[in-house]
């Protein structure tokens, strides 16, 4: 089945079986590996993805839903070598240590900033409950995403 979806601002068109998961599609197909497969379940977080403006987890997706539509993947946020805001809060607040879980959380983060623009600490938390780290213990990660609110508050 031929599947052609905008990724990060290019066309990436192919030959796909109908089977095909989004995030498979984005790592094989498109060669963007940022987006991690963490748990195939869509426990973890680590496989999200903008589609058509809207987070969601691509090892929930098939690529074949995606057909036609736009999607933005952590290679996609900054301007060249210019961090997107959030990239820039989690590497000033340390809110990573494996990295593991940080594609997906960045995206996450950024949808929730789209939605409620000056969030609280608890509204992070809640907003961010979807995706699982298993290194941080979430406090700089926290801090981060109200960091990039522009708020101050995530500033030690």
């Amino acid at each position: 089945m031929q599947v052609s979806m905008t990724i990060n601002g290019e066309v990436v068109s192919d030959d796909v079986e109908p089977r095909t998961l989004l995030v498979h599609f984005i790592r094989e197909s498109a060669s963007l590996t940022g987006t991690n497969i963490g748990c195939d379940s869509s426990s973890c977080g680590a496989c999200t993805v903008h589609l058509a403006g809207e987070a969601v987890k691509s090892c929930t997706m098939l690529a074949v839903q995606a057909d036609g539509l736009e999607v933005t993947t952590i290679e996609g946020l900054a301007d060249g070598d210019v961090l997107h805001p959030m990239q820039q809060a989690f590497h000033e607040c340390h809110a990573l240590q494996c990295g593991y879980c940080t594609p997906g959380m960045v995206m996450a983060a950024v949808s929730l900033l789209d939605e409620v623009p000056n969030p609280t600490e608890a509204e992070v938390r809640e907003g961010l409950e979807g995706n699982l780290c298993r290194c941080t213990g979430y406090h700089n990660i926290v801090a981060a995403v109200l960091q990039a609110s522009g708020s101050g508050k995530g500033e030690s």
